[in-house]
C-alpha cells in the first residue's frame, strides 16, 4: 500500500526543504535540529500528543540522569517501565521522547523511568549500554521506592532505544538482577548492526522515508566505529540463544529500512519459545510513534502496541 497520506505530506515537505536530513551536519547540529523539530511540533499541536500524567520529576539513578513519570490515581504496586529513547545513539534526549514516556505511563497506569544515557560520538559503545543497564538494575533493586511491583517490570524503546531494550533484556537474562523483567516493548528496533544485504528492506527503503541508509551508516560509525558488530551487545539478533527472554511486543513499519531485521528478531524470539506479539504496520515509516499528531494511522498503530505491552505487563 502507499505511504499514509499525512506522512507522505511530511516527507514531501522535508524533501522540498532540501536540508540534506538530520545527519547532514555534525552531531551537535543534528541534536539541535531534532530539538527544534520537537519544539515546532509541540507548538503546532498544543493539544497533543502530550498525554497528562500524575507527576513528572527529574532525578539521577546510578549516576545517570532520568525522568520519572507516574500515572495518576490507583493504589498498590504498579507496573514499571525503564525506557530508552531513540536517535541512533547520537541524538535524542528526555525532551524529544517526553511524549513516548507519557504514552507508556498512561497505557500501563504505572511508572516510567526514562533514561538520558550518554551519546556517541563523545561516548561511543558501550557507554549507552552501560548506562541503561546500570539504571535498570538500580530500579529493579529499589522497585518499592517507585511504588512498583517487582513482578511487573519491563523495558521499552524505539529504534536505537529498541536496540538498547533488547540488549538489556539479554544482559539481565544472563546476569540476573534483583527480579526478572516481564516484558519488552520494541518499536521498530535496530537489532542487527552488521551491514548485511540479506535485509531487503534496507535496499527498498534506503532513501525517501525519513530514516535513510546514509543516516544508518552515520549513526553506526559514530556509535561503533570499527568494532566487531556481531557482538550481541550491539546486535542482539546475533545472540547465540534468545531463549528465556521476557515477552515482547515488536512493531515494524512497511517503509522502514529496519523492517526486516525487526521482523527477523520477532521470529527468532518466537522460535526460541518466547511470547511475542508482532505487528507490521503497512503505510507507515520509521519513527511513526513520534507522528501520532499528524497521522491517525500512526496513532492507531501506537495505541495498539501500547495495549499489547500493557497486557504483557499484566
Amino acid at each position: 500500500m502507499p505511504v499514509d497520506p499525512p506522512i507522505q505530506q511530511l516527507l514531501d515537505m522535508m524533501a522540498a526543504q532540501g536540508t540534506g536530513g538530520i545527519t547532514a551536519g555534525t552531531p551537535a547540529e543534528a541534536r539541535a535540529l531534532m530539538a527544534t523539530m520537537t519544539t515546532m511540533l509541540n507548538a503546532a499541536f498544543p493539544d497533543g500528543p502530550r498525554v497528562p500524567v500524575g507527576a513528572v520529576s527529574d532525578a539521577e539513578v546510578a549516576g545517570v540522569p532520568v525522568r520519572v513519570y507516574r500515572a495518576g490515581g490507583g493504589s498498590g504496586p504498579v507496573p514499571t517501565t525503564v525506557m530508552f529513547h531513540g536517535g541512533g545513539f547520537v541524538i535524542g534526549d528526555l525532551e524529544t521522547h517526553d511524549d513516548q514516556a507519557r504514552m507508556i505511563t498512561d497505557a500501563t497506569g504505572g511508572v516510567v523511568v526514562s533514561v538520558d544515557y550518554r551519546l556517541a560520538p563523545e561516548h561511543p559503545f558501550p557507554a549507552a549500554v552501560d548506562d541503561c543497564e546500570a539504571v535498570t538494575r538500580a530500579v529493579l533493586a529499589d522497585i518499592a521506592s517507585y511504588g512498583g511491583d517487582p513482578a511487573r517490570v519491563g523495558v521499552a524503546g524505539d529504534s536505537a532505544g529498541g536496540n538498547l531494550a533488547a540488549v538489556i533484556a539479554l544482559r539481565l537474562r544472563d546476569q540476573p538482577a534483583a527480579s526478572p523483567l516481564r516484558a519488552q516493548l520494541l518499536w521498530y528496533p535496530a537489532v542487527d548492526m552488521v551491514d548485511d544485504d540479506a535485509y531487503v528492506s534496507r535496499a527498498e527503503n534506503a532513501e525517501g522515508f525519513f530514516l535513510t541508509a546514509e543516516d544508518m551508516a552515520w549513526f553506526g560509525e559514530h556509535y561503533l566505529g570499527d568494532r566487531d558488530r556481531t557482538d550481541p551487545a550491539m546486535s542482539p539478533l546475533r545472540a547465540g540463544s534468545l531463549a528465556g527472554l521476557p515477552a515482547a511486543v515488536v512493531a515494524t513499519a512497511e517503509f522502514d529500512p529496519l523492517r526486516d531485521e525487526g521482523e527477523a528478531y520477532a521470529a527468532a524470539l518466537d522460535k526460541a519459545g518466547c511470547q511475542v506479539v508482532a505487528h507490521r504496520y503497512d503505510g507507515l515509516i520509521h519513527g511513526f510513534v513520534g507522528m501520532v499528531v499528524l497521522s491517525p494511522a500512526a496513532a492507531e498503530a501506537t495505541a495498539e502496541t501500547l495495549r499489547d505491552y500493557a497486557d504483557l505487563l499484566g
